[in-house]
């Protein structure tokens, strides 16, 4: 049997101990937020918070996680109260929602870190949007830097012209996300 602490929960899998931690999340403890995508630890859709720092759930077996403390979309705040969960309701953030709580779990876990993160250190996040919201993301990202720590600078907005990371988004610029207004 494999243990380990799950949104502050003790967990005992009876499980193969090579099973991902993603399948064992999803199909043992019915903890869906963490999202099947690449299996190759490509694309950030299975992030979740493992002993403080973001981990992708499909690259990492029960036995890697023993008495590890795994914290979830689903136990990251009651009623989706995460100030980075709520500035992404409040930017609008999700089109398909697919990516939604990876980025929002690696995001947690570098905003715990660095506080107001550099836009060099979010376009490194492993995390990828393939509706290309990289504009709204970068607005709630601001947003929750400002709640969270409002002495410190909050802009992290791309300057214009600034290239998206490939890896943020589905690499299309700012003036092809956002119409020209005709007024």
């Amino acid at each position: 049997m494999t243990s380990m602490t799950i949104n502050g929960e003790a967990i005992r899998y009876k499980l193969d101990p090579e099973t991902p931690l993603l399948f064992a999340l999803r199909d043992a403890s019915n903890l869906t937020g963490a999202k099947h995508g690449c299996y190759s630890g490509d694309c950030g859709t299975c992030t979740v918070i493992v002993d403080g720092r973001a981990v992708l759930s499909c690259q990492l077996t029960i036995a890697v996680a023993e008495g590890a403390d795994v914290t979830t979309i689903e136990g990251l705040a009651s009623d989706r109260a995460h100030p980075l969960q709520q500035a992404w309701a409040s930017e609008q953030v999700s089109q398909c929602g697919r990516c939604d709580p990876g980025f929002i779990m690696a995001l947690v876990a570098l905003m715990r870190a660095t506080p107001s993160p550099s836009p060099e250190q979010l376009s490194s996040l492993p995390n990828i949007c393939r509706c290309g919201a990289t504009v709204r993301m970068m607005k709630a990202i601001a947003r929750a830097v400002a709640v969270a720590a409002p002495l410190a600078p909050t802009s992290q907005e791309l300057a214009p012209g600034q290239d998206s990371s490939s890896r943020f988004s589905n690499g299309s610029s700012d003036e092809a996300q956002i119409p020209p207004n005709d007024s």
